[in-house]
């Protein structure tokens, strides 16, 4: 992830310098990248991994996905195409970049002038990615029968309540 940090910083220091729709309290961040397998449209064979995240930066914060490898574009730049992300399917736009490669994102926020902290945008990116990523549910344990306790008079006096009274 950090190829894809360094190259979006680089993107604001050398490309959005002086664009006001930066928020300069925020910073950019990867946030929340698990690997998941990706298939392709219309197959049943995975034919890679790509890490699933949130990408927040001072101008968009999107929901990214990234290939393990460095692919070249394929004519997909700016290309919309239906994914899985998680539990849900969204909308992804293909991006590419010699640095990072190809890789796919879906827009959150844009831009980020609602965004008061780099703390606030982390914590919006945790709950959107809580949202698609429901937590695994428990496993249900069977409830163990447990002969029932007598009273403690019963106990006491050597005798089972559902036995009857002693003579």
């Amino acid at each position: 992830m950090q190829t894809l940090v360094d190259f979006y910083r680089h993107v604001q220091t050398e490309r959005m310098v002086g664009i006001p729709l930066l928020n300069t309290a925020l910073c950019v961040e990867a946030v929340g990248f698990k690997w998941a397998d990706a298939a392709e449209e219309g197959s049943d064979s995975v034919t890679e991994s790509v890490a699933e995240g949130v990408l927040i930066t001072p101008w968009f914060m999107s929901l990214l996905r990234l290939p393990a490898v460095n692919l070249p574009h394929g004519n997909r730049v700016g290309r919309s195409v239906v994914r899985d992300f998680g539990s849900e399917r969204f909308d992804f736009i293909g991006a590419h970049d010699p640095a990072v490669g190809y890789h796919e994102t879906c827009a959150l926020f844009s831009p980020m002038n609602g965004f008061t902290s780099q703390q606030l945008a982390r914590e919006t990116a945790l709950a959107s990615l809580a949202l698609v990523r429901p937590a695994p549910e428990a496993d249900v344990v069977a409830p163990i029968a447990v002969e029932p306790v007598p009273p403690r008079r019963a106990f006491f006096m050597a005798r089972r309540p559902d036995v009857g009274a002693a003579a």
